[in-house]
């Protein structure tokens, strides 16, 4: 774990979690559903190499999907299926009942912070509650779950950060964040609140928590078990 100092050591009032990444172990499913896809198209790829050239340009499945398909055809020259977006996201979805894990010691984590505590993420109201459910933890989280698709911009805006707290009736600097990716961090601090970044997802690659604390984490972690501890004593935005 790397901190940088803090002043202003007041109390918060709501733990925002990302979902994918954070909550759930979900990106290596993504790389394993787009592998597969990608080679039976004509492009023999590994996951292990759909991780490393493609989720690092984008952290997110949303535009892992777009900047893949933009670099194959480029490199193959012949066009993808135009459902090939949709393909994706409900292999993935598919895989979730038999191959999707909770983060290690989330839900222990989750327990004991006794804070309010929301979900942020980039997926679909559908996605995120599927990805919870089958991971176990929705009961945990529920109801308070919150999409990009609700507001006019996803991450690195603001936006659904804002939305979040704003539902939560909670103020934006008394918020903290628990993201993996640097947009989402970007997202987090342009709403005015404290982030923690974590990467001890098995999507995250040596040099990931550099990014984070270059995107302006107060503190990284990877290990869960850390989680209500930063929450106690890190200090509040502003």
């Amino acid at each position: 774990m790397t901190r940088t100092p803090q002043s202003n050591r007041q109390r918060f009032d709501l733990v925002i979690f990302d979902c994918d990444g954070v909550l759930v172990d979900s990106e290596v499913i993504s790389c394993r559903a787009h592998a597969e896809a990608l080679t039976r198209h004509g492009y023999p790829i590994t996951e292990h190499q759909v991780l490393e050239r493609f989720l690092g340009i984008s952290d997110r499945e949303a535009r892992l999907i777009v900047e893949a398909r933009l670099i194959v055809e480029a490199e193959l020259g012949l066009r993808l299926p135009d459902d090939f977006e949709a393909q994706m996201k409900q292999a993935a979805l598919q895989r979730y009942p038999t191959e999707l894990a909770d983060i290690p010691h989330i839900g222990e984590a989750i327990a004991a912070i006794g804070l309010p505590k929301c979900v942020a993420s980039s997926g679909t109201l559908e996605k995120i509650r599927h990805g919870l459910t089958c991971a176990g933890l929705y009961d945990a989280l529920a109801p308070h779950i919150f999409s990009a698709t609700q507001v006019e911009h996803g991450k690195p805006a603001p936006d659904l950060f804002l939305f979040a707290a704003e539902q939560m009736r909670a103020s934006p600097e008394r918020c903290v964040v628990i993201e993996d990716s640097a947009p989402g961090t970007t997202g987090a601090l342009a709403a005015g609140m404290t982030v923690l970044g974590f990467h001890g997802g098995s999507h995250c690659l040596p040099g990931h928590a550099d990014k984070l604390r270059a995107a302006g984490a107060t503190a990284t972690f990877d290990d869960m078990q850390q989680l209500p501890g930063l929450v106690a004593t890190t200090a509040g935005a502003g």
